[in-house]
């Protein structure tokens, strides 16, 4: 989303992209549509001369004994929890601030080991992975073979270097019954806007996962202070005093996020499942069309860079592994029959915005039935996928407000053209599948605004009095928008516009919620303040909704 504050005037280094030339070649012969659907352009800018074939090493083998500084700057990950296994992931990065992060380009194998307990007495799995140059040295194990519903800790080791300790669990069994789940809900965490003390607050919660709803990156410049942050004149390299464009733009930029302490402490103590939204690329890209007007090949070649880095920096499985410019990032996860997961990515395949973007009045361009948030395939699967559900609770993590927000109270009112209402035709698809699928307890995560809100979703929300068909939980951000306020000046009018909105705060924060069999409870936290460290971790709000019968309650 654009920022709903004035970004920090961060004078920008200015170079002209340096894509690979094959890239750009291949680019250049072949128009966007085409671009898209063609096997040899994807294989092309799936970097093919750069990744290592199947049961192949491309590079050089390096002895691990040979790393002379700790490669585990960037921490642990894991995620996507199955019912048998697990994502484990890290990045060896002795020099994080570094192009080759200080390593050559050669491959590393890479120890890990999990284990029953923190101490690592019980091991229960180990093997071994091979850190390619071509993917940034990442690392991902698809760990199997392990218990349902049962929480391990993992660990890697680099010749004489051991990470730091993770925590994770499977999924419970395909079939059991759940009595409950909790897990987190986060987005948004620019990182010249604030601490991340609400990650630091996060691993401290007795969470079963956490769900990031995007804009885990921020493209815009870094200056050496860190922005909102104010480091000491020259802390930060000027590399990140330029946007994200390139493969090495974007991995740069990765390492400065995770290089985080708050983060890592979060990412080590959670599984994560993690979607994105837009500055991971850029803001308010929709598909294939870039923000601003640039050759349509300039910015493929620029999304195939950004999805390549954000595989290679995420805790996701090998189905989610770039194909040129694309990445399937829509996934389904299941806590036995407690609740269904459908990960939806609202960006690859949207229309564009019309009206220019932003808030504007709706209209016949709008309202236009063609117009598509999700793509036709990413939309039957998830109406599909409804049909098929046997889960108490059908849970939604997505990117935008689903739910319908008047920034007034005088007809006709203006709507924001970025999220569902700048797509209607898009959002009573998916409300009439809902229907038609049986779904009786419908929730949609959202982030990407910056603030808290609850919402009732209504079967029509164009009449108060239509039946309440689920809930809307949309999470504030970790530090994006700055310190933010409780109550924004636009909250009277929000919560009078907006009948069917049950809360809205502006602090920053995260939200817990709590699935169980006969209601569902959500707690929206907040902390006072990002432009320091340490402010308290306060619960502004709690609500619940009961099972079978929908609509947000003050708990």
């Amino acid at each position: 989303m654009t920022p709903d504050v004035t970004p920090e005037a961060i004078p920008e280094i200015r170079r002209t992209p340096q894509h690979a030339p094959e890239l750009r070649a291949v680019a250049r012969h072949i128009g966007r549509r085409r671009f898209l659907t063609v096997t040899g352009a994807a294989a092309a800018l799936a970097f093919a001369a750069n990744v290592p074939g199947a049961g192949t090493a491309a590079a050089a083998e390096l002895d691990a004994a040979r790393i002379t500084d700790d490669p585990f700057t960037l921490g642990v990950a894991s995620g996507d929890p199955h019912p048998d296994s697990v994502l484990l992931w890290t990045r060896l990065a002795p020099v994080p601030y570094r192009a080759d992060s200080g390593l050559p380009a050669r491959r590393v194998v890479v120890d890990w080991e999990i284990a029953l307990d923190e101490r690592f007495r019980r091991v229960v799995r180990r093997g071994k992975a091979t850190a390619h140059p071509e993917f940034h040295h990442s690392v991902h194990v698809e760990a199997g073979h392990l218990a349902p519903g049962r929480v391990y800790y993992y660990r890697f080791r680099a010749g004489r270097f051991v990470s730091p300790a993770g925590r994770t669990r499977t999924a419970p069994a395909a079939r059991s019954r759940p009595a409950g789940l909790t897990f987190g809900v986060v987005s948004c965490q620019r990182y010249d806007q604030g601490y991340w003390t609400a990650y630091r607050h996060l691993a401290d919660e007795d969470l079963d996962v956490v769900l990031h709803l995007g804009d885990y990156l921020y493209e815009y410049a870094v200056n050496d202070v860190a922005g909102a942050r104010a480091y000491p004149s020259g802390t930060l390299p000027d590399l990140f005093r330029r946007e994200t464009v390139t493969l090495e733009d974007y991995r740069l930029r990765y390492a400065l996020y995770k290089s985080d302490p708050d983060l890592r402490a979060a990412h080590a103590a959670h599984p994560f499942v993690v979607t994105w939204d837009d500055h991971e690329t850029e803001n308010n890209y929709a598909g294939g069309t870039p923000e601003n007007s640039v050759p349509p090949e300039e910015f493929l070649l620029r999304r195939a860079a950004a999805y390549r880095a954000y595989w290679e920096n995420m805790p996701l499985r090998r189905p989610q592994l770039p194909d040129g410019p694309d990445l399937k990032l829509y996934r389904r996860l299941h806590w036995g029959r407690l609740a269904q997961f459908d990960v939806l990515d609202t960006r690859q395949y949207r229309s564009d915005q019309v009206y220019g973007d932003g808030w504007q009045y709706p209209g016949p361009e709008s309202e236009n039935p063609s117009r598509t948030l999700t793509g036709d395939a990413q939309e039957r699967w998830l109406v599909g996928g409804w049909r098929r559900s046997d889960a108490l609770w059908n849970v939604v993590p997505q990117q935008v407000t689903f739910s319908q927000r008047f920034n007034s109270t005088t007809a006709p009112s203006k709507v924001s053209m970025d999220s569902w209402d700048g797509y209607p035709a898009s959002r009573e698809r998916v409300l009439a599948g809902a229907q038609a699928a049986g779904v009786e307890n419908l929730m949609v995560l959202t982030g990407d605004v910056h603030v808290h809100y609850g919402f009732d979703i209504k079967r029509d929300f164009s009449d108060p009095g239509s039946k309440t068909v689920g809930t809307e939980i949309v999470t504030s951000s970790v530090s994006s928008g700055g310190n933010g306020t409780e109550r924004p000046a636009n909250w009277e009018t929000y919560m009078a516009a907006n009948p069917h909105m049950r809360f809205y705060n502006g602090l920053r924060g995260y939200t817990t919620v709590s699935l169980g069999r006969e209601l569902a409870r959500a707690d929206f936290k907040t902390v006072s303040h990002v432009t320091t460290q340490g402010a308290p971790l306060t619960t502004a709000a709690s609500f619940v909704t009961e099972a079978g019968e929908q609509g947000l309650k003050p708990a």
